[in-house]
């Protein structure tokens, strides 16, 4: 025979809809905690991700201001000499030598030349910071004409580069007026030109062993009236840098 059918009494209805109501809200509570998981999961992922970039866009900054020339204190000079160049020059040697005194310092000269006074005030600030325990280097690329082949002297260790071509010539000057003004203008414009020599010769000597006055005299021969060319060979054999890069 069968078995006999059971029919729930109403206490084991109630018992059992109240199960499957629990159960239902159990498992609607695991459902949205298992949401909130993946939400949290998805979160955290996005956060790492986040954090990851921007690590990675810090990098890029730090390393782009480790290589800039800002940060490896090097300044080009591509420019004239002249009061606006100088200033700007002191200007950025002053603010690396306030920042970090005694720091090497190089100074890349590209440049036809300009003012010889502008550019004695600039060689005087670079003694300044030698003098104040700064190692300048000076270096030509390119080329370092009339003026700017003066401020290559400057440094404590004088470079050019393997092309580069240094310019050494008179001094030149424009007057007008009369006589007297002008004879006054070219002995002025002579005073100049004999510190220029002066500079160029005592430099080499101390390169070379020696006397200052007989390279004064080649350099008054070869610059006579004309634009005397030095390859960087040349120049390091006349005692005028220090090394070819």
């Amino acid at each position: 025979m069968p078995p006999e059918k059971h029919n729930p009494s109403a206490e084991e209805k109630v018992l059992f809809l109240a199960k499957a109501r629990q159960a239902d809200a159990e498992a609607r509570k695991a459902e949205e905690e298992a949401k909130k998981f993946a939400e949290e999961a998805e979160t955290a992922r996005f956060q790492k991700l986040n954090v990851q970039l921007q690590y990675d866009e810090n990098k890029r900054m730090s390393d782009a201001v480790l290589a800039g020339d800002n940060f490896q204190r090097i300044h080009r000079f591509n420019y004239d000499v002249n009061e606006n160049s100088v200033a700007i020059t002191i200007s950025t040697l002053s603010r690396w030598s306030r920042q970090s005194p005694k720091c090497d310092m190089t100074l890349i000269l590209n440049s036809p030349g300009g003012s010889i006074i502008e550019g004695f005030s600039l060689y005087d600030f670079l003694q300044e910071l030698r003098r104040s325990g700064h190692k300048i280097t000076t270096k030509a690329s390119g080329y370092a004409a009339s003026m700017a082949g003066v401020l290559l002297q400057a440094g404590t260790v004088r470079v050019m580069g393997a092309e580069s071509w240094l310019l050494i010539h008179e001094a030149s000057f424009r007057a007008g007026g009369k006589i007297g003004a002008v004879e006054d203008e070219i002995a002025f414009v002579k005073k100049m030109q004999g510190h220029i020599l002066d500079i160029y010769s005592e430099r080499a000597a101390k390169k070379l062993g020696k006397g200052a006055a007989g390279i004064r005299k080649i350099m008054e021969k070869n610059w006579r009236r004309t634009d005397w060319w030095l390859s960087a060979k040349e120049a390091l054999e006349n005692g005028f840098i220090d090394a070819i890069d």
